[in-house]
């Protein structure tokens, strides 16, 4: 006899709810409904390992198939079934997790039976449902839903029948002759803006099962028809004709990759896994297994990429790890299980310990997260390091491609990374050749004896720096320096300040500090001697340089640019030119002095001239030159044509 039954006013609130507010993502349904099947045969196959063989082991299967005439999708377990009081308090209550209730009772069960059997039957209990909400989910595509059901202790089967709007009919039904649940959701009509016949076809089931599903543990099965070559009499193909083919196909994977022994695990598959999941045309630079268990445990299988997405440093690229939960896709690059300097690493994640939502579309904000995030970045940064130590070519290549990323998780965090980070850091030099790179380990072994600080320089290429007329001392001397080439190289030594416990200078930073008592006398003699000359290179760079001083560091050259305050001119144009900074452009300004070698021929010939104008010219032109050689283009290029012309003319005449 068939009972009809009303949902109770809660439940048909919350029903409502459910369709159409929960869920966010109308596919969600199938991922739901086979999670259901899923725990349904967990659930089975727990009390038959428990019973002294008075339930058989199954063949264990979910069985997918759609009728496009009816309309209809069907889903089809066989698992613990359910009887009359199942239905009516998990399908007739809304968010009564029966899955929850099982893992209760039987985890109270458990306590009663010996260690060892407790923990080989614990890891066969894997149940994915918890809040008694994902059945209604297929409300969202469906108009009606039939369950057909028999429970593993029972004779008597039962269908379940709803539209999901007030009522319910449960009746007895002989159509299951084993236990199991059989699904069977009859489609709404197609509207202008949803079309939901499409779940009616192979590719968009398959589609989604591989997106959602793919690593349910158990087969999910379901018919397909594939085109294939027609056969002779004496079973050879014929060449160009083709016949339609019904063959039941298993549309997932069952085992995730990342859940395999790294030892059973090969080169070729990782990379084939890495090509088809992230779209990428390369196999991956690295790859690294993670396993933990302990308060946290989840898996995850993480890969360095061999060169950098397109899109990058683009507004729209999206970081983060894919994320699983007991093998169920949840969601696609969450970016909380990734820091941001580590934005180009792909993967999964896969823990049973996320606090999900209600419909496992979101994550709740939770600790969790956090200390998964912390695990991965020393994990891939104990990677990089391992990579660096035995493969250094295969490094730089690392480091070409991210190596500014690396920079900025110092800088970002001001500092505060320095010590994971530090190691990782590698540069060209003075005194290594231009493919060449040395990390910061090996400059401090090579320092010179008493030198007591790092040395750098930067600018806009390795041509250009190598062209800098402060590198002349250094060079003479056989003193190495870093060449920073990169923007964001200067920032993070910045914030780095030393390492281990050795200062970093940037050369091009003007400090009485680095003079001996000897060089602070000559210059502050010469000083003294050449001070109307000195006075009136000043006049002339009035606005543009802070002072006009001697130097220590000049060799060959009459001329160059220093600053203060360890702010340089590449870190004051890369400010400039920030987009975030435009309204405090003029803030980021960096304080030069213009400095002279005094035992130029071409200083000395200037010293002699009497006409204060014409110093004042050559002085202008001085400057010019020096930000010529920093890379920088001639601020006022008429000025300098015409001083330029003035003084070749007046030359040309004496």
């Amino acid at each position: 006899m068939k009972e009809v039954k009303e949902f109770e006013t809660e439940s048909k609130q919350l029903l409502n709810l459910m369709i159409n507010s929960i869920y966010t993502n109308k596919e969600i349904f199938l991922r739901e409904l086979v999670s259901n099947a899923s725990d349904a045969i967990d659930k089975y196959k727990y009390i038959a390992l428990n019973s002294n063989n008075k339930y058989p082991l199954k063949d264990f299967s979910i069985d997918i198939s759609y009728d496009k005439e009816k309309r209809t999708i069907t889903i089809k377990d066989n698992g613990v079934g359910m009887n009359k009081e199942d239905l009516i308090n998990d399908l007739g209550t809304i968010a009564r997790s029966g899955s929850k209730d099982f893992v209760n009772k039987f985890s109270n069960a458990k306590k009663e039976l010996d260690k060892e059997k407790k923990e080989n039957n614990q890891e066969d209990l894997n149940i994915i449902g918890q809040f008694g909400v994902g059945f209604y989910s297929a409300f969202m595509v469906a108009k009606n839903i039939t369950v057909l059901t028999k429970k593993y202790d029972s004779n008597e089967g039962f269908k379940f029948e709803s539209d999901g709007v007030k009522t319910y009919t449960i009746e007895s039904n002989d159509t299951l002759k084993d236990s199991g649940t059989e699904i069977i959701l009859t489609l709404k009509d197609n509207t202008d803006t949803e079309d939901y016949d499409k779940y009616l076809n192979d590719y968009e089931i398959e589609e989604l099962i591989k997106k959602y599903s793919d690593y349910i543990r158990y087969p999910i099965k379901m018919e397909v028809t594939t085109k294939k070559e027609k056969l002779d009499k004496d079973g050879k193909p014929i060449e160009g004709e083709y016949e339609d083919v019904k063959e039941v196909k298993t549309l997932n994977s069952m085992v995730p990759l990342w859940k395999k022994n790294k030892k059973d695990v090969t080169d070729e598959e990782l990379a084939n896994f890495y090509k088809s999941k992230f779209n990428d045309y390369s196999d991956p630079l690295a790859s690294l297994f993670i396993n933990v268990d302990g308060v946290i445990s989840y898996n995850a299988l993480v890969f360095i990429p061999s060169h950098a997405p397109y899109n990058l440093y683009s507004e729209n690229y999206e970081k983060g790890l894919d994320l699983y939960s007991k093998g169920i896709f949840i969601k696609e690059k969450c970016k909380e299980l990734v820091p941001d300097y580590l934005k180009f690493i792909k993967g999964v994640v896969d823990s049973e310990d996320f606090d999900l939502n209600i419909s496992r579309e979101m994550l709740q904000n939770s600790p969790v997260l956090r200390r998964i995030n912390d695990n991965i970045e020393k994990k891939v940064i104990e990677k990089l390091k391992d990579i660096e130590d035995t493969d250094f070519k295969k490094y730089i290549e690392f480091f070409k491609n991210f190596g500014d990323h690396i920079k900025f998780g110092i800088y970002s965090s001001f500092g505060a990374k320095k010590e994971l980070l530090e190691d990782l850091l590698i540069f060209h030099s003075l005194n290594s050749k231009d493919d060449e790179f040395i990390t910061l380990k090996q400059y401090k072994e090579k320092m010179k004896e008493g030198q007591k600080e790092i040395y750098y320089v930067s600018g806009k290429s390795l041509e250009a720096i190598k062209l800098l007329p402060q590198l002349e001392k250094y060079r003479k001397l056989g003193i190495d320096v870093l060449l920073l080439t990169q923007n964001i190289d200067e920032f993070a030594l910045s914030m780095m300040k030393d390492y281990q416990k050795v200062e970093f200078k940037n050369i091009t930073n003007e400090s009485s500090e680095d003079l001996s008592t000897e060089e602070k006398d000559k210059i502050s003699t010469l000083e003294a001697e050449n001070k109307r000359v000195l006075d009136d290179l000043g006049e002339s760079l009035k606005g543009k340089v802070d002072k006009v001083t001697f130097s220590t560091k000049l060799v060959d050259s009459p001329v160059c640019i220093t600053t203060k305050d360890n702010y340089s001119l590449n870190m004051e144009e890369t400010l400039k030119n920030d987009p975030n900074n435009k309204e405090n452009k003029d803030l980021y300004k960096a304080t030069k002095v213009l400095e002279i070698n005094p035992d130029h021929e071409l200083f000395k010939a200037i010293s002699k001239l009497t006409n204060d104008d014409d110093i004042k010219k050559y002085g202008a032109l001085l400057y010019d030159e020096a930000m010529l050689l920093e890379g920088f283009d001639v601020e006022d290029k008429s000025a300098f044509v015409k001083n330029l012309n003035d003084l070749m003319l007046k030359n040309i005449n004496k």
